[in-house]
């Protein structure tokens, strides 16, 4: 195995237990490692410090592991069974309103680089390195061993999120099983997942209790539905009874996902609209007022160096949604880009407020659910912030 040293009090952080190791900390390698090869990490003074995955990138080295062992199969079980025994705990596994959940999340299920999705006996895969690609067949047969029968079938969707450079053979599709069933229930209610072609693994799961939440305050409201995507906050307002729902969003693909949802929950419903259009523009040409608005945009900054840009459109999109709300009305506002802080979120929504000469009180501080769970030593995965406000 290949063995990396790092410069001079470098392993401060790997003591710590952060799971990354910057390429600036490596002072040099023992021999020539290769992109997704499992490399031995080691101090100056050569102590032993952790495993893990080699990547060609700023992010050199994801930490498989603290201890010298195999990464081996028996690896691989335990620690999806690990993660699997934590969503046990918190009443998604074997539930029958929800039966779709986040089982594999990253560094906060101290396997960085993977993301599973489990949609109804479907688990859905990410690698987000190639050293994680590099044992699919060993994390496959760690699903199957962990979920027994619940496990259908195991699609791979990592073309996407694999490093653009990585010279990989990944092709997206089925790897084993067969699927029976493309719906899934979210605390009782319908939706059908696209995988294949769908946004991340094919639904916000991150959203789930953001939605049930906007349930609650829909009752006879007028609500905006911005970024709708599949329509699942459109899908919660209505059932929670609201009088109008409005779903906007500028690709007509979400669009159309977005009235299946609605006619697969509500049929004839008569009160819900869908519009294909910019929401920055719906803003410019509408002049309706709204009783509850929901801005979940994609990210605006996936990179520090579009950080700037990203708060002045954070600022931009939340001064166009209070300008359309209903004195005393509700906003849901969310940001998805790991690169803004929780704190530079709330500088934007604050700036925005005060251009508008607005009243805004903060009932709620918003965040991801509870199988996203984000790692004490790794503050970089609490990547959802929201703000659930009262603009006067």
């Amino acid at each position: 195995m290949i063995q990396l040293y790092l410069k001079p009090g470098k392993e401060q952080s790997v003591k710590r237990l952060h799971p990354w190791i910057f390429s600036g900390a490596i002072a040099s390698y023992s021999g020539n490692p290769q992109e997704g090869d499992i490399v031995s990490v080691f101090s100056s003074t050569k102590e032993f410090l952790a495993l893990g995955h080699y990547q060609k990138s700023s992010i050199a080295v994801r930490i498989l592991s603290f201890s010298q062992e195999f990464i081996h199969q028996e690896f691989w079980n335990k620690r999806i069974a690990s993660a699997f025994e934590y969503r046990k705990t918190i009443g998604l596994v074997d539930n029958l309103q929800t039966n779709c959940y986040r089982l594999v999340h990253g560094e906060g299920d101290n396997l960085p680089g993977l993301i599973i999705d489990f949609y109804n006996g479907v688990a859905v895969l990410q690698m987000h390195s190639v050293g994680m690609y590099k044992h699919m067949n060993n994390i496959v047969e760690a699903c199957k061993t962990v979920l027994g029968e619940r496990l259908q079938a195991v699609y791979n969707k990592s073309t996407s999120t694999l490093p653009f450079k990585a010279e990989t053979d990944n092709v997206d599709g089925l790897v084993w099983g067969n699927v029976h069933t493309t719906q899934v229930h979210e605390y009782g209610n319908t939706f059908v997942i696209d995988w294949e072609k769908g946004q991340k693994t094919g639904f916000f799961i991150d959203q789930r209790e953001n939605r049930k939440l906007v349930e609650l305050y829909s009752k006879d409201k007028r609500v905006l539905n911005t970024f709708c995507y599949t329509g699942g906050f459109s899908v919660y307002a209505l059932r929670g009874g609201a009088k109008q729902v409005v779903s906007v969003d500028s690709s007509s693909r979400a669009i159309e996902l977005t009235n299946e949802a609605i006619e697969l929950n509500f049929p004839l419903c008569s009160n819900h609209m869908a519009i294909t259009e910019d929401v920055f523009d719906f803003f410019q040409t509408n002049t309706q007022k709204f009783d509850v608005i929901i801005l979940d945009p994609p990210a605006f900054a996936k990179h520090n160096s579009a950080l700037n840009n990203a708060l002045q459109g954070y600022k931009r999109l939340n001064m166009k949604a209070m300008e359309h709300l209903a004195p005393g009305g509700i906003l849901f506002t969310f940001s998805c880009s790991q690169v803004v802080t929780k704190e530079d979120f709330r500088k934007s929504v604050f700036a925005a407020a005060a251009n508008c000469k607005r009243s805004v009180r903060i009932i709620q501080q918003l965040t991801q659910p509870a199988d996203h769970p984000i790692s004490i030593f790794h503050p970089e995965g609490e990547y959802l912030k929201g703000l659930l406000l009262q603009i006067e």
